[in-house]
């Protein structure tokens, strides 16, 4: 089985899993939150609720619903006269994202660190173990477009805040990651190698276990700069290809 065929029998069970569990808005609003963080639809791309009733088979009221709840996320924009499009991107898009994700994620990170029980720990061990089996399992291609593996890596990097007490911080932190994650996917788009970061992972997974705040934090930072570097790299690539 080729790369982009395992990705699409990936992506296929997600979306199995998600009928299987949740009501109709909700189906509605992750199928199609899945289609936008994966570039599916593309960043500035028109969503037209009739075109979406015909790719997704959900009626109008559901789709309406889950387009605002994405308008929240900052994943969709709205117009009174143009209607519902896909957020662009951009560099400086990103630099914003980057900062704010340095700025909480490591103090959340520090503060996780400080809280955290053993139920923290081992959920910490258990998430980056399920994100490294699927990569093993994974063909040679950009893991990254794959809906199971960004899901445990959301997953991973999650389980490593978990334990800071404040809800809101978490939960701008878990925005901001999936504000992220189209940037990834568009720059394993535009890219040729293979980038695996499991190294990586493991590293900082350890340093959260031991409760080494310094040089987890220190991980951690440079790990979403990373992400920034490989974007904008992906950025220059298509603006050459453009030329």
């Amino acid at each position: 089985m080729g790369a982009f065929a395992a990705i699409f029998v990936h992506n296929f069970k997600i979306m199995q899993e998600i009928a299987s569990s949740t009501t109709v808005s909700e189906q509605a609003f992750q199928a199609l939150r899945l289609d936008v963080l994966s570039g599916r639809h593309v960043p500035e791309s028109k969503l037209k609720v009739d075109a979406l009733q015909q790719q997704y088979g959900f009626s109008s009221s559901p789709l309406r619903e889950a387009l605002n709840r994405l308008v929240q996320e900052g994943l969709v924009k709205a117009d009174e006269r143009k209607g519902f499009r896909v957020a662009a991107i951009s560099p400086d898009d990103l630099a914003d994202i980057t900062k704010m994700r340095l700025m909480l994620d490591v103090t959340a990170l520090h503060e996780s660190i400080q809280h955290g029980d053993d139920a923290w720990e081992a959920n910490i061990v258990a998430s980056f173990h399920r994100l490294e089996k699927i990569e093993s399992r994974l063909p040679q291609g950009p893991v990254v477009l794959d809906a199971e593996w960004s899901q445990r890596h959301r997953d991973f990097h999650m389980s490593l805040i978990a334990a800071c007490p404040s809800e809101r911080q978490l939960a701008w932190s878990m925005s901001l990651f999936d504000q992220a994650e189209r940037y990834r996917h568009f720059a394993a788009r535009n890219r040729t190698v293979l980038k695996k970061k499991d190294a990586e992972h493991r590293a900082l997974m350890k340093a959260v276990v031991r409760r080494d705040a310094a040089t987890a934090a220190q991980m951690l930072s440079e790990h979403i700069a990373g992400t920034q570097t490989n974007v904008l790299a992906a950025f220059a690539l298509m603006q050459k290809n453009r030329n």
